[in-house]
């Protein structure tokens, strides 16, 4: 353990997100967030609690400006001030904003109202911390995406693209968001990367709040899809006298099982007319989209693209701090969502993921059905301490103790069953005392 010859333990948590408007104001991992917080109170090590980012999403209150926010966010979670209050009576914590709080620098009077609640906030980009003959970054990250990175930083008025999302997009879909035939929208935030949203709205539509019976009215057909465009192809060759032969023999073998049988060529006809309709407008409209995407991408007219790759910017910055900073070995950031430990020249490139929901997309097996979107909970804290020979880096889920109402339907489960995501956090790394003579290893 980190604590045994006084070195510090750090535990680092980021992309909490508390608080928004409406239906975002429901934390749906609460208790788990406060007994995490209990049991790091009553910790023997040298321990410090680093809030990586993002705790609070305080972009999406649009009806409110400044410290409003903070007084609305009391209002809402006051047990979960008052543990921070506790806890930080013994153990520090210490509070590096985010993209979605970025407020927190902006007002110098938040650093006083959290430290009402024993949180050191730190109103800069990033902070350096010792451990052992090492050091470790923190950041948060957003400032290696170029649609939330803050030029301004501590600007009251800094609205990076993502701003305009968060306050168009994510708080209106937390005001929409129960008058759904089921309470989903407000799980926008879970949806990532960004250009998966029009599949995710197409898929809660048809599982969620298309009406039943048309649902089950367009299943057969959007189950048989592929099946009827192929058999639009084969009535083409039938009919330019090219090749018969599967037609018929598709007719003679439904014709055994009777009506049954005489019904399925029925709805097969019908499909192949479908099928084969929209086969021959599709055709066009593919090569006019190629076309239109080429001519657009020749003028530059969008040249952000609405996310952020996952690692690139990430692993580039981290060879930049280890390069400037000989004795910095671990790069830790949040921000995009995705718990990752890796090596990256000798040290350590970690990313602390998300407490909010996961999404996980899985498309059918058969047919043109939407996709559906697996939830889960990998509710993750990093803990980063020395020990002989380096610094360890190690991850520690946090069961959900409380799951929540089921969020798929019994079409989606059937839809995709053996194909449920099992996620797992990254395994547990260590980063040698000379990182330029050994690279870090990787416990199986």
């Amino acid at each position: 353990m980190g604590d045994e010859d006084g070195e510090p333990a750090y535990y680092v948590i980021s992309d909490l997100h508390v608080g928004g408007d409406e239906q975002l104001e429901h934390v749906e991992f609460l208790d788990e967030l406060l007994a995490f917080l209990e049991r790091l109170e009553t910790t023997d090590e040298d321990a410090e609690l680093i809030i990586n980012g993002d705790a609070f999403g305080l972009w999406e209150f649009t009806g409110m400006e400044g410290l409003a926010k903070f007084d609305a966010l009391e209002e809402t979670y006051p047990e979960l001030f008052e543990q921070l209050r506790a806890t930080g009576e013994t153990v520090p914590i210490t509070l590096l904003p985010g993209n979605h709080d970025h407020e927190l620098a902006a007002y110098d009077e938040y650093v006083d109202r959290f430290a009402e609640y024993n949180v050191d906030l730190v109103p800069e980009q990033s902070l350096t911390r010792a451990v052992g003959d090492h050091a470790i970054h923190f950041e948060h990250g957003h400032q290696r995406d170029p649609n939330n990175r803050i030029e301004d930083w501590g600007s009251q008025h800094a609205t990076p693209l993502g701003y305009y999302y968060n306050t168009l997009v994510t708080s209106r879909a937390g005001q929409l968001s129960d008058r759904g035939r089921y309470n989903w929208l407000k799980d926008v935030q879970a949806v990532t990367p960004t250009e998966r949203m029009p599949a995710w709205l197409i898929s809660k539509y048809f599982y969620r709040e298309m009406h039943p019976l048309l649902r089950y009215a367009l299943v057969p057909f959007l189950l048989l899809f592929n099946i009827s465009a192929l058999l639009a192809v084969l009535v083409g060759l039938d009919l330019a006298g090219v090749w018969s032969m599967p037609l018929a023999q598709t007719e003679a073998f439904l014709g055994q099982f009777g009506t049954a049988g005489a019904a399925l060529w029925f709805l097969l006809a019908v499909n192949v007319a479908v099928a084969g309709l929209l086969v021959l407008v599709g055709i066009p409209l593919y090569f006019i989209r190629r076309d239109v995407r080429r001519t657009i991408q020749r003028f530059g007219v969008f040249e952000t693209a609405l996310t952020v790759d996952a690692e690139a910017p990430y692993e580039a910055a981290a060879r930049e701090v280890f390069d400037e900073q000989r004795d910095t070995t671990v790069f830790c950031y949040g921000h995009t969502h995705r718990p990752t430990l890796r090596e990256v020249d000798g040290g350590l490139m970690v990313n602390t993921g998300t407490w909010l929901k996961r999404l996980h997309r899985r498309d059918g097996v058969i047919g043109i059905l939407p996709p559906v979107f697996y939830p889960s909970y990998h509710i993750p804290v990093v803990r980063i301490a020395a020990e002989d020979g380096g610094v360890a880096v190690e991850f520690e889920e946090i069961e959900k103790s409380n799951p929540g109402p089921e969020e798929l339907t019994l079409t989606e489960r059937l839809l995709t069953v053996g194909r449920e995501p099992d996620p797992d956090l990254p395994d547990r790394a260590v980063v040698a005392e000379e990182r330029t003579a050994a690279a870090p290893a990787v416990d199986d």
